[in-house]
């Protein structure tokens, strides 16, 4: 499994996450595959770690796959998280309040977008909610 955090838009027009993952099945040589999914673009990009980002929406539905730097992401409710190299980010919030992020140390932030059909159908599951 790969780690991915899926943001989206509530009835109140805020945006949320939720901690999951990208769910892969076995497939051939001992590897795990995940579905195929539909997508339009991608592209790659880098911010040096002074940079200093504004509070956004997504701007496509679309993954985010961190390949270099660790970033802290915030929501309007001050609810936190960490995003590491590896890690995925599933954002379907495009609309409303958004969210925020900032680069933690010294590295850049690389990563490649890959921006998804409308209907594209990602296998994202969630971690099991506590009790």
């Amino acid at each position: 499994m790969m780690r991915c955090v899926r943001f989206w838009t509530n009835n109140e027009g805020l945006s949320e996450f939720q901690e999951g993952m990208i769910a892969l099945q076995p497939s051939k040589n001992d590897s795990l595959v995940s579905e195929k999914m539909q997508v339009i673009t991608s592209f790659f990009e880098e911010t040096a770690a002074a940079s200093k980002p504004t509070w956004h929406t997504a701007p496509n539905r679309q993954l985010v796959v961190t390949l270099g730097g660790t970033l802290e992401f915030q929501i309007a409710n001050g609810r936190q998280f960490t995003i590491h190299p590896g890690d995925v980010i599933f954002a379907e919030d495009t609309t409303g309040g958004g969210h925020g992020w900032h680069i933690v140390g010294d590295d850049p932030w690389r990563r490649v977008y890959i921006v998804l059909e409308s209907k594209a159908a990602v296998p994202f599951r969630p971690n099991p909610q506590p009790r």
